[in-house]
C-alpha cells in the first residue's frame, strides 16, 4: 500500500484563557481531542462543522504552525513535531496554505511577485530571472496576467487576491494544500470561480486538498471525503453521498437541516430549522452532543460514543446512530 500523504493519530490541543478570580485556576479550552484521519494523495478531505469545533485549530496543527499537546502528524511519513527548524522549512515545499482571508492574508507593502515567491525563497537560491518565471507561469496558472506581478495587493478584488494566495501556495508545487475556509470572505459569484479554479488546478497539478469550511456545498465540490467536527472531535465521516444523503450522526443531520431550501411554493429560500442550542447541563463523561440531541438517552449521559464503523468507509460517534434519506438539496 502506498505511503500515506497524511496521517493524523489522536492529535489534541488546548489553550489556556484568562483567570476568572484572582486565586482561581485558570480555565482551559479544548480545542481538538483526540483526531485521528489518514488521507492519500488525490483523495482530499473536507473538515466541516461550525464555528468553534476546531476545525482551523486542526489546520493549523496540520501545517505545523503550533504544536500539538498529545498525538502525531505525520506528512509523508516525518513527524512534524520531531524536525527542526531546517528540515521543517525544508519540508514545507510539501505542503502549504491558503487563509480564510484574501485582504489580510496578504501585506500590502510587497509587490505581487515578491508575495507568490516567499515560500520559493525559502527553499531554495535561484537566479532573480528564473525566480520570476516561476512567478509568471504560477500567475498565470491561476487566471491572472505575468504583467500583474509588479502590482500591489490593493489593485485587485477579492476573488483576484484568493487567486494570488493560491498562486503563493502552488509555487512549491505541494503535495498537500490545507485550506482554511478560503472562499467564505468572497461574493457568491466570486466564490465559484474559486472553487472551479481549485478543482482545476487539483486535475492539472494533482494537489490534494485538506479543506477546512462550514459550507457543505463547498466540500461536496471538491472533496472525496468529508469529516464532521464537533467540540474538537470528529463525529462522522464518509464520503460526499453517504454524508450528505444519508446521515447517521444527529449533528450532522442537523447542519444539513439548516442549509437554506428553495421553498417550492415559490416563496423563495427557507431554512427547515436551525442547530439546537443548549438544553440541559453537560456531564464531563458523557456524549457531547448529548445536551443537543433530541435523540439523547440514558446511555448518552453516561458514555461518550467512539468513533466506529457503521458500514465500509463510514465512521460514527453515536449510541443510537440514524437511518433514513438526509439529502442537503
Amino acid at each position: 500500500m502506498n505511503q500515506p500523504l497524511l496521517q493524523v493519530r489522536q492529535v489534541a490541543r488546548s489553550y489556556t484563557l484568562p483567570r476568572e478570580t484572582l486565586f482561581g485556576k485558570p480555565p482551559l479550552v479544548h480545542a481538538v481531542q483526540g483526531v485521528s484521519f489518514t488521507l492519500h494523495s488525490g483523495a482530499s478531505l473536507g473538515i466541516v462543522g461550525e464555528s468553534g469545533s476546531g476545525k482551523s485549530t486542526l489546520a493549523r496543527l496540520v501545517m505545523a504552525l503550533e504544536p500539538p499537546n498529545t498525538g502525531q502528524v505525520h506528512i509523508l511519513g516525518r513527524d512534524m513535531a520531531t524536525l527542526g527548524a531546517a528540515d521543517l522549512r525544508a519540508a514545507r515545499r510539501d505542503f502549504q496554505m491558503v487563509f480564510q482571508d484574501p485582504y489580510g492574508s496578504l501585506d500590502p507593502r510587497q509587490t505581487v511577485q515578491r508575495i507568490v515567491t516567499e515560500p520559493l525563497d525559502a527553499q531554495q537560491r535561484c537566479a532573480p530571472a528564473e525566480r520570476r518565471r516561476q512567478a509568471q507561469d504560477v500567475l498565470e496558472s491561476v487566471g491572472l496576467r505575468a504583467t500583474d506581478l509588479d502590482k500591489y495587493p490593493h489593485e485587485f478584488s477579492g476573488g483576484q487576491r484568493q487567486r494570488i494566495a493560491i498562486a503563493r501556495a502552488l509555487i512549491t508545487r505541494p503535495r498537500l494544500i490545507v485550506a482554511d475556509e478560503p472562499v467564505s470572505a468572497l461574493d457568491v459569484s466570486v466564490q465559484a470561480q474559486v472553487l472551479n479554479l481549485m478543482q482545476d488546478l487539483q486535475s492539472q497539478f494533482g494537489v490534494t486538498y485538506l479543506l477546512i469550511s462550514h459550507d457543505l456545498a463547498v466540500v461536496d465540490h471538491l472533496c472525496a471525503e468529508v469529516a464532521v467536527m464537533f467540540q474538537g472531535r470528529i463525529v462522522e465521516q464518509g464520503t460526499p453521498e453517504t454524508l450528505f444523503g444519508n446521515a447517521a450522526h444527529p449533528y450532522t443531520r442537523a447542519l444539513l437541516e439548516a442549509v437554506p431550501r428553495m421553498d417550492p411554493q415559490g416563496a423563495g429560500t427557507s431554512r427547515r430549522r436551525t442547530i439546537s442550542v443548549l438544553a440541559r447541563p453537560q456531564r464531563a463523561e458523557a456524549c457531547p452532543y448529548a445536551h443537543r440531541c433530541p435523540n439523547a438517552q440514558s446511555t448518552c449521559d453516561a458514555s461518550r460514543p467512539e468513533l466506529r464503523a457503521l458500514t465500509t468507509g463510514h465512521l460514527v460517534a453515536c449510541h443510537f446512530p440514524q437511518n433514513g434519506s438526509s439529502k442537503m438539496m
